[in-house]
């Protein structure tokens, strides 16, 4: 028995050996042809793995365009701000890892690092953060909070010096030096986080002239790649590499004369107040170019203002917003009348108190009998009557085609968001009493621009030039484009345009036995002023009828009269009827005028206006 057991024992031993020594030779081929795998076939993979991991493309911003008046005066410019965030998560454990391995009793406990990051910041950035609203956030259960995201750079540098454990991201902050200066032309720009890649993230438009010219604005953002510590996102120095430099935005000049814009905002304002209307609109537009030197709204909002924008405030009404031009309408028929030799200013019309056109009778807005009046004083006192007898014998095709060489149902075109045709019914859809509404300024809908335009083609010699409110384009390298210049398109001939141009001075002259016509408040001593005055009733959808009680309130007029340099169009929407200046917008344009003939020093009209018949004894 025992050599039996020895001669097993010994078996065993051997076989031992043998398995051991197979089992290390099968390691060894193994490792070795995982050696080869790896450093012949799966080099190049795992070396461009292990290189992604420690390279990183980082985005280089471009520095969005500016925008600037006619002068080169800024109006909005984007400067350089950091975003100061934090990981409260991730610090929690960090801090309390260290303090789990350090036998130290020192070390900073992760209340004590977010009330010091909370405190010093409350301290260095002032009444910008709230130092309770800053703790909340550090002491969140999330992952990652940004605690403050328009930092002045020099203070992001202090903060972060005295707390490495900070993020800081690099931003922009668009700037709006005059506040609500032509905000609503502006628009508005802020940093954009809405693309789920942050490298995407820039200034970005949202509405008004910086969201349609986003694009020109913007520029183009560059990249370069960077080598970052192992394990961080700490970039190593001078490791950039492969750069794709950034193309900056196009600067955008306007017409606008910030100066005259300011001005006219605020006589908007205060005469929205004095005539208690729901809103007010003005244009200023230069007579020859048709570029606008102001388009202002009685009620804006300040872009740089904290808490967010009302958004009954962002629209621009003086584009969007049509309204029925009353009165103002009648340059049409004044145009025609002289245009197709039907009447001449001094020709004298028999009058009566009202007329009936179709199934309805229209009356002029004061009782009278018949009376004698001049051409001229048809449309210097505001005679519906008179303007609609005299719309009937222009004929309603030739009216039509007036009104569609006059831009009236479509859009001007003038580089704006929202803008709004107006509305005017196709000739082919007129009724029998069309065509008692569209000669005095019912029945068809403008802008405010609209029909300053209508005034700028008799200022011009009769030649209507679509106004525009983008001058011209700046490369970042200074190279200047202007912007294409709208076509001209003839109404009517030179002639006429200053005829019916010196017939409209009359509105505002002052004259005994009624021959005073309807705006002499807009006078203005030393200079001859053309206008005309408009208040049109207001459609009640409730009623099915026009108001008796609502009205727009409407002024057109040209400055001088006998050497036009500009035209300023103005309208008020349900002012309070019997306040002093919820009747008429004559002193608003009269104090815009004004202003005008100081700021650009116009020449005073070589001699006054002629007070000129309105009606015959």
């Amino acid at each position: 028995m025992r050599r039996v057991t020895k001669r097993a024992a010994g078996t065993d031993h051997r076989v031992r050996v043998v398995v051991v020594r197979f089992v290390l030779i099968a390691s060894l081929v193994a490792a070795g042809l995982k050696l080869v795998q790896v450093q012949g076939f799966e080099a190049e993979a795992l070396a461009a793995r292990a290189e992604k991991q420690r390279r990183e493309t980082l985005p280089i911003p471009a520095t969005r365009g500016s925008i600037v008046d006619r002068n080169g005066v800024e109006l909005a410019f984007s400067v350089e701000v950091k975003a100061l965030a934090y990981r409260p998560a991730a610090q929690r454990k960090l801090l309390a890892d260290e303090a789990a391995k350090s036998q130290a009793k020192n070390v900073v406990t992760f209340d004590e690092e977010t009330a010091s990051i909370a405190s010093d910041m409350a301290r260095i950035l002032g009444t910008r953060v709230s130092e309770a609203t800053l703790l909340a956030k550090l002491r969140s259960e999330d992952k990652f909070v940004y605690l403050d995201d328009e930092v002045e750079p020099a203070k992001a540098r202090e903060l972060v010096k005295l707390h490495p454990s900070l993020n800081v991201e690099d931003r922009a902050k668009r700037e709006y030096p005059g506040g609500s200066l032509a905000a609503n032309v502006l628009g508005f720009a802020n940093w954009r986080t809405d693309d789920p890649d942050p490298k995407r993230h820039s200034l970005h438009g949202l509405f008004g002239l910086e969201g349609l010219r986003d694009y020109e604005l913007a520029g183009k953002a560059g990249s370069q790649k960077v080598e970052t510590a192992s394990g961080t996102d700490v970039v190593i120095a001078g490791s950039g590499t492969n750069l794709q430099p950034a193309v900056d935005g196009t600067d955008v000049e306007l017409t606008i004369d910030a100066d005259l814009q300011y001005f006219v905002q605020q006589k908007a304002a205060e005469y929205g107040k004095r005539s208690q209307a729901k809103s007010v609109s003005v244009v200023v537009m230069d007579a020859k170019t048709g570029e606008i030197y102001a388009l202002a709204n009685d009620k804006t909002f300040d872009p740089n203002a904290p808490g967010g924008l009302d958004p009954k405030l962002l629209n621009d009404r003086s584009v969007t917003t049509p309204y029925e031009p009353g009165s103002v309408n009648k340059i049409v028929t004044a145009m025609a009348a002289i245009e197709y030799g039907i009447t001449t200013p001094e020709a004298v019309h028999s009058v009566p108190g009202w007329i009936q056109v179709a199934d309805r009778r229209v009356d002029d807005a004061w009782p009278h009998g018949r009376i004698s009046m001049t051409t001229t004083g048809i449309f210097a006192k505001s005679s519906n009557v008179g303007t609609l007898m005299l719309a009937d014998e222009v004929g309603q095709d030739r009216y039509a085609a007036l009104l569609d060489k006059l831009g009236i149902g479509k859009r001007t075109g003038v580089g704006l968001p929202g803008e709004s045709p107006g509305k005017v019914l196709p000739r082919n859809q007129w009724s029998g009493s069309t065509f008692g509404n569209l000669p005095i300024g019912q029945g068809l809908s403008m802008t405010v621009l609209q029909m300053a335009g209508m005034y700028q083609a008799i200022a011009n010699d009769g030649v209507r030039v679509p106004p525009r409110v983008v001058r011209a384009k700046i490369a970042p390298d200074g190279t200047r484009v202007e912007e294409p210049r709208p076509d001209p398109v003839r109404v009517v001939s030179p002639e006429t345009a200053r005829t019916t141009r010196d017939m409209l001075r009359a509105v505002v002259q002052k004259g005994s036995n009624g021959n005073s016509g309807t705006a002499p408040a807009a006078a203005l001593t030393g200079y001859q002023i053309s206008g005309k005055t408009g208040t049109a009733q207001q459609y009640d959808q409730a009623a099915g009828r026009y108001s008796d009680s609502k009205y727009w309130i409407t002024f057109a007029g040209i400055l001088p009269a006998d050497s036009p340099r500009f035209v300023v169009g103005m309208v008020y929407d349900t002012p309070a009827y019997s306040t002093p200046d919820g009747h008429s917008a004559a002193p608003f344009f009269h104090d815009v005028a004004s202003f005008l003939t100081q700021r650009y020093s116009i020449p005073l009209s070589p001699e006054p206006a002629p007070v000129v018949p309105l009606v015959e004894p």
